[in-house]
């Protein structure tokens, strides 16, 4: 299926891949444009990534995230040859664009994405208010209902009063490590 536009402007593209694939066909894809004399042609291939926290055994840890699952973004001149490359690497299912046509994501909707890249201290988000009763989920309180007596949105924590031995008993926890009951 060849590309009916041939378009000398340097964009990005997004292309889709089967899940799990990102970081291989992005891989795959630098790699061929290093070996086959595609430079000036292919610029390269990114997986829009972001910083989050996960707790993992009761430690917060920060992890790489995909923004968006099964895609990677590729900067490129976009021709017969370009779109051929890219689209019979392995593991991609094609290009996004309308109809047959590739489309480029815009130049501002790829400041956004690399903003969100870029972003180096995941920010926390604590959507718990005081009084509300959550369960715990992570920890040696695991199971355990109580009722949030205090919230530090600037580090991400809480105080739940948790009803223990007939009597209430403050136990300070990450918000990852809680779940809203109800």
């Amino acid at each position: 299926m060849a590309v009916n536009r041939y378009d000398d402007t340097r964009a990005w593209y997004a292309i889709s891949t089967y899940s799990g694939y990102e970081d291989k066909v992005a891989d795959s894809i630098n790699q061929r444009v290093d070996g086959i004399e595609m430079k000036g042609k292919i610029f390269g291939a990114i997986v829009p990534k972001e910083k989050q926290i996960e707790i993992r055994n009761g430690k917060r840890k920060v992890v790489d995230r995909k923004i968006f699952q099964g895609y990677v973004l590729v900067e490129m001149k976009l021709s017969d040859e370009t779109w051929y490359i890219v689209r019979n690497t392995p593991g991609v299912t094609g290009f996004i664009g309308t109809g047959t046509q590739p489309t480029p994501v815009s130049e501002k909707e790829i400041t956004k994405i690399k903003k969100r890249m870029g972003v180096e201290n995941p920010k926390f988000s604590v959507n718990y208010a005081i009084d509300e009763v959550v369960s715990i989920t992570d920890g040696p309180f695991k199971g355990f209902d109580g009722t949030i007596s205090e919230i530090d949105s600037e580090k991400g924590k809480i105080k739940v009063m948790v009803s223990m031995f007939g009597r209430e008993t403050p136990v300070e926890l990450d918000a990852l490590q809680v779940k809203k009951v109800g």
